[in-house]
């Protein structure tokens, strides 16, 4: 697959997650760094209304030390298997008034079989800067739709009244350079990246 058609490929598709309809690593880490690239020089304007949903993790990169003082370089980027389904899902908070960021909530989700695990808990999004903060401050672990455990975890009661008045510089967060209808990317704290794709069944409903 050529490079020009990851550009319009039907990401909706469900054949997009089989392994023999995926184009070739070094080809898409190539298309998301130009995009990341142009992104940092056009200052896109990426709203988090366009985040909210439900989207299926894709690929992830590593990070290495480069030598001397280069820094952090990419790894090796890398599909999920298509039988390893993780999701992300974005909310809204609309208690809370916008102002220097938008406030929502994430819940990051691992299906393997009849179990399911979920961490969840606050975000804080920066629409000039494009920077997602959050924490996971809740687990929910079910099997066969029976909840094992359900409550906050590492000291989540009190991570969650403080996330907002706390510094970005202390939390993890996100830097999303790219958010379509049908795919969303971003550079994680640590400088590796992650592209998602929008969950097969919320996109055929908005077509609707």
């Amino acid at each position: 697959m050529a490079l020009s058609e990851i550009m319009v490929i039907n990401l909706d598709s469900p054949l997009i997650l089989e392994d023999n309809n995926r184009p070739p690593v070094s080809q898409l880490l190539e298309f998301l760094l130009a995009t990341e690239k142009n992104n940092k020089k056009t200052k896109e304007n990426l709203t988090f209304e366009a985040l909210v949903g439900t989207w299926r993790l894709y690929l992830i990169t590593g990070t290495q030390k480069a030598k001397k003082r280069a820094g952090i370089v990419l790894g090796k980027g890398r599909y999920l298997p298509s039988w390893l389904k993780i999701t992300i899902s974005y909310q809204r908070n609309e208690s809370l008034e916008p102002g220097e960021f938008i406030s929502g909530t994430v819940s990051n989700q691992i299906f393997l079989g009849a179990v399911k695990l979920s961490v969840s808990g606050p975000v804080k999004f920066f629409p000039k800067t494009r920077l997602l903060a959050f924490d996971f401050t809740r687990l929910n672990l079910t099997l066969f739709n029976r909840s094992l455990y359900s409550g906050f975890i590492r000291n989540g009661q009190v991570s969650e009244a403080n996330f907002y008045q706390e510094s970005i510089k202390k939390q993890a967060f996100f830097a999303y350079f790219m958010i379509t209808e049908t795919m969303i990317a971003a550079r994680g704290r640590g400088g590796g990246l992650a592209l998602w794709v929008k969950e097969v069944s919320e996109t055929k409903l908005a077509e609707k």
